[in-house]
């Protein structure tokens, strides 16, 4: 049995291992990506399942309130694992695996970008809408754990973590959240 010293040390030790495969060339190209977007009016739309939807929401906050600027327009930012109703009735009537897919439908622009937050990078419903997206001439990011899993291959730019431990990769995908935020500040601020 670990000792508490054990637990806590090696947690640590895993969180920063994610942390140092962090680019700083990855996040400004994804920041690019996203000013990009603003530029055109377009939106930034987030996804995930259990933890990464509670991070899809912290994202979609902290982007379009987080991010505001007196005098400039802001970022339009929208989570699709916000509202029980549409989830569970898609998933009731249709299919578990087009949940997110579904809320896209008539929805989506052309130019808009699309972000799949998975620690997996396999979950259906997210591949699904990804997949949609791209069709209808979305830009694709992926926050991918475990390696990259599928979604690494659908998307036009990741930020992948080679961590299989759930916290570590949720960890870092809410340190992401928070850098993304301040960078897009900066740049709304100076724009």
């Amino acid at each position: 049995m670990k000792s508490a010293h054990e637990i806590v040390s090696d947690y640590l030790k895993g969180l920063h291992s994610c942390l140092e495969e962090i680019t700083e060339k990855d996040i400004t190209e994804i920041v690019d990506i996203i000013m990009k977007a603003y530029a055109k009016g377009r939106k930034i739309v987030f996804m995930g399942n259990g933890g990464s939807a509670t991070t899809a929401s912290h994202f979609a906050r902290d982007i379009s309130i987080g991010t505001a600027v007196e005098g400039k327009p802001r970022l339009r930012a929208i989570s699709l694992a916000d509202n029980v109703a549409i989830i569970t009735s898609l998933a009731n009537d249709i299919d578990y695996n087009a949940i997110f897919k579904e809320q896209l439908v008539g929805q989506l622009d052309e130019g808009d970008v699309v972000i799949g937050i998975s620690a997996s990078g396999n979950s259906p419903n997210v591949l699904e809408a990804v997949k949609y997206a791209r069709n209808a001439g979305a830009v694709t990011v992926g926050f991918i754990g475990f390696g990259g899993g599928k979604l690494k291959g659908l998307v036009d730019k990741s930020i992948v973590l080679s961590s299989r431990d759930y916290g570590h990769v949720e960890d870092t995908h809410l340190v992401l959240d928070h850098i993304f935020t301040c960078l897009l500040k900066e740049k709304i601020t100076g724009g």
